[in-house]
């Protein structure tokens, strides 16, 4: 893994926003690539002043866009059978597993689009949600939006912690493959809230 970052971080010094895009759309095209090494470092090399961190973030955020509607795309024209037989047959290779796919599956069906966005705090699901809503023919406006919101929220966390840990970036990977879950549930606890008190308020008003 550290090999791996390395040549990670060493492409992102080479080639810059360019290679954020690539990198994080890599990421959401179902290829196992970890954001929780692309945005610190770009965080980081933003803090030296190599590359500018608000286009950082929205690249980030646009390669994640563009790499779920390329996986949506493939679960919209090839449908549930050829999936399925795709992850049983390759899905090793990429780091897919039947059981995840089901999981975000399960999760649209149950919740619709407010998954899409907070799919992009959960690890694993982030990846492969795009997938079962392509199948499932959900709206693209709507999973587009919600994909690039929850993306530049992700991307904008990661980024922001390089850039203020400097040359110890490398820190917010593990934390964060750690606390994601954790960090998800609050938020999502705070949205509850939040709609909660909100509908009692307007309710009270009636």
């Amino acid at each position: 893994m550290q090999a791996f970052s390395e040549f990670l971080t060493s492409v992102i010094a080479t080639h810059g926003l360019l290679a954020v895009f690539l990198l994080m759309t890599a990421e959401s095209a179902l290829i196992p690539i970890p954001s929780e090494v692309t945005m610190p470092f770009a965080g980081f090399l933003a803090g030296r002043g190599l590359i500018n961190f608000p286009l950082a973030v929205v690249t980030g955020a646009l390669g994640n866009l563009t790499g779920s509607l390329l996986a949506y795309w493939l679960g919209f024209v090839k449908g549930e059978d050829w999936v399925r037989l795709a992850i049983k047959n390759w899905g090793r290779w990429f780091l897919v597993k039947e059981s995840d796919f089901d999981k975000g599956k399960l999760w649209l069906e149950k919740h619709g689009h407010p998954v899409v966005f907070f799919s992009r705090l959960l690890p694993i699901v982030r990846t492969y949600i795009s997938l079962p809503a392509g199948i499932a023919k959900n709206s693209l406006l709507p999973f587009s939006f919600l994909t690039f919101t929850g993306s530049l929220i992700w991307s904008g966390i990661l980024a922001y912690l390089g850039l203020q840990l400097g040359q110890n970036w490398t820190a917010v990977e593990p934390y964060f493959r750690k606390f994601q879950i954790l960090i998800a549930l609050l938020i999502i606890a705070a949205v509850f809230f939040y709609l909660r008190t909100h509908l009692r308020r307007h309710r009270y008003s009636a």
